[in-house]
């Protein structure tokens, strides 16, 4: 098994895990780390404040963080349940941008599989890092 079928693999069990009780849009995650065998989970979990929520992208960035502190990251797995795949949220899409370069590659899965590889630059062409003059 290569690394992007295991990432999926990941991100599906850890979609798995998500708690979503007000939306019921649960989502999986699995970010990759540069140069490493390691692939860190996320799920998103909700909150009654909405606030409070975190989005399964942010929970493997902020695990990844927490585990080795900064590193780089190779690819990020994000399965979701619509069809076709969701891309991630702006919010999760901002933090990318503050760990990983513009041709970060996303990848938009359904349960089935993985069905889109984008670039975080194609997601958020403008992060708020970077406003033009």
């Amino acid at each position: 098994m290569d690394k992007l079928d295991k990432a999926f693999k990941i991100a599906l069990e850890a979609r798995e895990n998500a708690y979503a009780p007000y939306s019921e849009f649960k989502v999986g995650a699995a970010l990759a780390v540069k140069n490493s065998d390691k692939i860190f989970p996320g799920c998103n979990v909700e909150n009654a404040s909405y606030g409070g929520t975190i989005c399964a992208e942010r929970t493997a960035i902020v695990s990844v963080i927490a585990a080795l502190g900064k590193v780089e990251f190779e690819f990020c797995v994000v399965v979701t349940g619509s069809e076709p795949a969701s891309p991630p949220c702006a919010l999760c899409l901002q933090v990318f941008s503050e760990f990983c370069p513009p041709d970060f590659p996303i990848y938009l899965a359904s349960p089935k599989g993985i069905e889109k590889k984008m670039l975080l630059k194609e997601l958020l062409p403008v992060p708020f890092n970077e406003i033009p003059e």
